[in-house]
């Protein structure tokens, strides 16, 4: 979410960095996302961005990553666009927060997930190359999500990472769309009534498969 790359490099020991990145409030599927993968012949770790939403290397098109941006752990060893990638082709996806909806009555409550310190941390990812009709490659992944805990279960049914260090709170409906990139998008709001309404949400950094 809003940390820079210098956290990144810090938290995670990378040894390379090969673009350029600037503090992000609210990520959608299809933007690029900061990724960290391991040398395969080296015990270095390098830095990276990747377009989020896995489009598996045999694809007719980039259209196939919208419906792709997170896989279920407990399948994904059996999905054909996953089982490669996650025996081959692992990452990690670092942020400091995401969001994620709760339905009400009329309205959709979003809310802003973090440790609680704040800390940096990591999703589980996979990653994948595509190439277009000109040969030219497009790096893509998918966030690894699980069964929620006791601090997501009534707001979703999935979450990315083991959170029993976690805290939620709610945001404004601002997130609900992806123009609004400002660290005014992550402050704490007030809830909405059951009956308030507001607009579905675009994903920050979500889990919503």
């Amino acid at each position: 979410m809003g940390r820079g790359k210098a956290a990144f490099l810090k938290v995670f020991g990378v040894d390379r960095e090969d673009f350029e990145w600037s503090p992000r409030f609210n990520i959608a599927p299809t933007q690029q996302v900061p990724t960290i993968r391991q040398d395969r012949k080296e015990p270095k770790r390098w830095l990276g961005t990747m377009r989020w939403g896995l489009v598996p290397f045999w694809a007719k098109d980039l259209s196939m990553g919208a419906k792709m941006i997170n896989a279920r752990s407990e399948t994904a060893a059996d999905k054909p666009a996953f089982r490669e990638c996650l025996q081959k082709r692992r990452c990690l996806i670092p942020a400091d927060g995401f969001y994620e909806w709760k339905k009400l009555a009329k309205a959709k409550q979003p809310y802003c997930f973090q440790l609680r310190d704040e800390h940096v941390f990591a999703f589980a990812g996979i990653w994948d190359r595509w190439k277009d009709h000109e040969g030219k490659p497009v790096e893509t992944c998918s966030i690894m999500t699980t069964a929620p805990n006791a601090l997501t279960e009534d707001v979703h049914d999935r979450m990315p990472y083991e959170a029993s260090q976690m805290k939620r709170y709610p945001v404004s409906a601002r997130v609900n769309a992806v123009a609004n990139d400002g660290a005014d998008v992550a402050a704490p709001a007030s809830e909405f009534s059951a009956e308030s309404g507001s607009l579905p949400g675009l994903f920050g950094v979500n889990t919503s498969t």
